[in-house]
């Protein structure tokens, strides 16, 4: 099972960007996707997680700027990040607890995708 995420670059201070993660492998079922990120010099935060039904939790310092989705047929979580601000620079990273058969599940971390957000 692999995570592949795409979609961070440099934008400006107030701009919008979409980051995008999917899964691919031997997938039986994916349950909570999240996305974490890590500044340098911080400690890892969750931006955001959502459930397999659609139920999301943010992070306090994006509430009300990000937005996390997911499509299920596509096994795909996505990030909507407007009003960026200089301190949501840091490395993103998607994460999903996905069961390989009914019995047996596993976390799993993509290779991190980074943003930029100059003032």
């Amino acid at each position: 099972v692999q995570l592949q995420a795409s979609g961070g670059g440099l934008v400006q201070a107030g701009g919008s960007l979409r980051l995008s993660c999917a899964a691919s492998g031997s997938i039986f079922r994916i349950n909570d996707m999240t996305w974490n990120r890590q500044a340098p010099g911080k400690e890892r935060e969750l931006v955001a997680r959502i459930t397999r039904a659609g139920t999301p939790t943010y992070g306090d310092s994006v509430t009300g700027r990000f937005t996390i989705s997911r499509d299920n047929a596509k096994n795909s979580v996505y990030l909507q990040m407007d009003s960026l601000r200089p301190e949501d620079t840091a490395v993103y990273y998607c994460n999903a607890d996905i069961q390989v058969n009914k019995n047996y599940g596993f976390n799993y971390e993509g290779q991190g995708t980074l943003v930029t957000v100059s003032s």
